[in-house]
């Protein structure tokens, strides 16, 4: 059995609706998948399965999703070793130690154009940094600016399909997948 870490790009079904995550896991157990459980109330899905194509997992989940809960949401699956790597690939871990908060990652279903990354240098305030790591976009945020122009500027038209955790979201899932090996 390998372990997967699902995150789904939104939880919210419409106004004053979201997805309750006991019913993301009775989902995930419904398609046969072992050892559903969540982290926080933000679309964050570990799970044990056979060793499969992530394509076809994150279409099988995809499917589900819009069954049980009746909207599309995209949703990204890395297993157990790509979550390990990407943490260790945190190209900002003096900003992470101080303020994970302030420090995300955008995790993508396929590399982040080059192109686009380097255009989102033109949307960087004072003290915000981004930078991309293997195909995903970490982004450290500014303090001092409470709505930053890189949130937007990370989009699924400009990026293509992904969604972003803070670095306190990922660490823990980190530990959670390295509490099954």
């Amino acid at each position: 059995m390998q372990t997967y870490v699902a995150l789904l790009y939104s939880i919210i079904l419409g106004e004053g609706r979201r997805v309750v995550m006991a019913d993301l896991k009775a989902m995930a157990e419904e398609l046969g998948l072992n050892n559903p459980r969540t982290l926080v109330a933000t679309g964050n899905l570990l799970f044990e399965a056979p060793a499969t194509d992530i394509a076809d997992l994150e279409r099988r989940l995809e499917a589900a999703f819009e069954k049980t809960f009746g909207r599309h949401v995209d949703i990204i699956v890395r297993g157990a070793e790509d979550w390990l790597k990407l943490a260790a690939g945190n190209p900002f871990p003096d900003e992470s130690a101080e303020a994970g908060d302030q420090v995300a990652v955008r995790v993508m279903r396929k590399p982040a154009p080059v192109d686009a990354v380097a255009a989102l240098q033109t949307y960087i305030a004072e003290n915000e940094k981004v930078v991309s790591v293997g195909g995903d976009i970490w982004v450290v945020f500014s303090r001092e600016r409470p709505s930053s122009r890189l949130l937007t500027a990370t989009n699924h038209k400009r990026m293509g399909i992904g969604t972003s955790r803070n670095w306190n979201t990922v660490r823990r899932l980190v530990e959670m997948v390295d509490s099954r090996q």
